[in-house]
């Protein structure tokens, strides 16, 4: 396998699925998913699965990350939401999961070290990835050091921008900051018809998506009720195999 043009990385393509549900989790490991960040909710960005959905995923046949985030909005998080990460990561430490991905941030816009720390100690033994409260971050460039230091293994992020394509030129600027010191992931909004420019980035070689088709309520009157909303996103064996196809043919 050769490198290719513009300095994209050599190294195998990762393809991370992010998952919400069983069904999800079992079409992404079925479609060839090399790991997967298990999550809630992720029509709100996702929020900590359950011990339930922990323990059923602790049994699956490739590395999974549990989001550790304990509420929606933002990730100024307060000391009771702390002591409620932890007990979450202890929960995803115990069943053998292979990591967990988290964030933290002060009001100022600088990540919560001490928060961070906290965590890092609960997490023992586990792979770190700093979650896209990155995004929101005061400085980004900064935000990476500090990262690194804390032993992170990547960064999620779309480059502060609404999707990684979108946030391409400050990819390639954070890409080429790490230096191959901790790896970029690309995620939001990642397809197959993007591949091929967040591949191309310096050192990029994982990537994070839901890989997902719109589905239909299986009941019409969810909706109305609140249970689901239109529109909903499923990921699908399908999307999961078209995007590893991609990743392939632009590493070759």
């Amino acid at each position: 396998m050769k490198e290719r043009d513009g300095g994209g990385d050599c190294r195998k393509p990762v393809l991370e699925v992010c998952v919400d549900d069983p069904a999800g989790l079992a079409a992404a490991i079925e479609g060839g998913a090399d790991r997967i960040e298990l999550c809630s909710a992720l029509t709100v960005g996702g929020l900590t699965p359950s011990h339930g959905f922990i323990a059923h995923a602790a049994r699956s046949p490739i590395p999974v990350h549990a989001l550790i985030r304990p509420r929606t909005g933002d990730f100024v998080f307060t000391t009771d939401d702390v002591r409620v990460m932890v007990d979450d990561v202890r929960a995803a430490r115990s069943a053998g999961l292979a990591g967990v991905v988290i964030g933290g941030l002060r009001p100022d816009g600088q990540l919560d070290v001490a928060a961070l720390e906290t965590l890092i100690a609960a997490a023992e033994g586990m792979d770190l990835t700093l979650d896209r409260a990155f995004d929101l971050a005061a400085d980004q460039e900064e935000t990476l050091e500090t990262a690194l230091r804390l032993g992170f293994s990547r960064i999620l992020t779309s480059g502060g921008a609404k999707t990684a394509f979108e946030g391409l030129p400050r990819l390639e600027r954070l890409a080429k900051q790490a230096s191959g010191r901790i790896s970029i992931m690309p995620g939001s909004g990642v397809r197959p018809e993007t591949v091929g420019a967040l591949l191309a980035l310096p050192g990029v070689f994982e990537l994070h998506a839901s890989c997902s088709e719109r589905s239909t309520p299986a009941d019409p009157r969810l909706p109305a009720f609140g249970f689901s909303q239109p529109g909903e996103r499923r990921t699908t064996v399908k999307a999961v195999r078209a995007m590893k196809a991609r990743m392939a043919a632009v590493r070759t």
